[in-house]
């Protein structure tokens, strides 16, 4: 038998069952009012606006100027050309013939006028490059060129730059950023050394362009230097300036044009290039 304190707390116990049950019960089987919750058309109007907003920004795509005649299949792609109409122009460049206007290249790959209306304007051909025949499009394009002068590679646009087959803006900016690494270029030979530039495109570099307006170096002096102070010449890595080091310190005599040849790891590719930057 329970006592009289247990009997109490037993009592107290289911009191407090019961009384949750009700509540649970009351509270499920009561609906929600929903008037407090108010939709404000006015909120949602300026999200959405936003929304679109963003939408339209990721949409637009940034064309830069470029020659027609060097269109591929990505380049076509990226300006909503059809197959076919690639396929023409490149059967047509197939044969080393060029088109040199807006209206000729309509004329080889049947783009519509709504086509040539928007990409059009982005057209650039090189400034050398001119028709010498055309009559319909089954005639032979046959171009001269024209005497090209030569240009200064430390003052060269980006336009300039665009203008020399194989290179679109990406080439045209690596090059530009790389002359801007080394407050300017000291040699031609620095066209080598640009990452990815394709032979063809190092060629035409070194045909149309030299080194006019040269940077202001401070040379380093090879024999006095610290470690840090050669790591900061353009082709000279840290560890390559620790060699040097090493070199110099078993050396008698002080360090000439020649020694470098003898430095472990030292490339001699770069040599006269990276010589214009030393003092000795």
């Amino acid at each position: 038998m329970f006592t009289s304190s247990q009997r109490k707390g037993i009592f107290v116990l289911l009191f407090l069952i019961i009384l949750i049950q009700v509540a649970f019960y009351y509270y499920r089987n009561t609906p929600t009012d929903f008037k407090d919750f108010q939709i404000d058309e006015a909120s949602i109007a300026f999200y959405q606006k936003e929304i679109d907003s963003l939408k339209q920004l990721k949409s637009k795509r940034t064309i830069y100027p470029f020659n027609p005649n060097f269109i591929d299949d990505h380049k076509g792609y990226f300006l909503k050309m059809k197959v076919e109409e690639i396929d023409k122009l490149l059967a047509f460049r197939k044969l080393d013939k060029y088109v040199n206007s807006a209206k000729e290249f309509q004329q080889i790959t049947g783009v519509s006028d709504e086509w040539l209306v928007e990409y059009s304007p982005y057209f650039k051909f090189p400034d050398w490059t001119q028709k010498k025949q055309s009559t319909s499009l089954n005639d032979n394009y046959v171009f001269k060129t024209e005497t090209i002068s030569i240009k200064d590679i430390n003052k060269a646009t980006l336009d300039d730059l665009m203008l020399i087959k194989g290179i679109g803006p990406a080439y045209a900016e690596r090059i530009l950023n790389e002359r801007e690494k080394y407050g300017g270029f000291v040699h031609i030979d620095q066209m080598n050394y640009i990452y990815n530039l394709p032979p063809d495109v190092i060629s035409s570099l070194r045909k149309y362009f030299r080194i006019g307006t040269k940077p202001i170096i401070n040379k380093i002096n090879v024999n006095t230097a610290s470690r840090e102070e050669l790591s900061k010449i353009p082709y000279i890595s840290y560890q390559l300036s620790r060699e040097i080091l090493i070199y110099r310190s078993k050396s008698d005599n002080l360090l000439k044009i020649e020694d470098m040849k003898k430095i472990k790891g030292f490339p001699l590719d770069k040599l006269n290039i990276i010589t214009l930057y030393l003092g000795f």
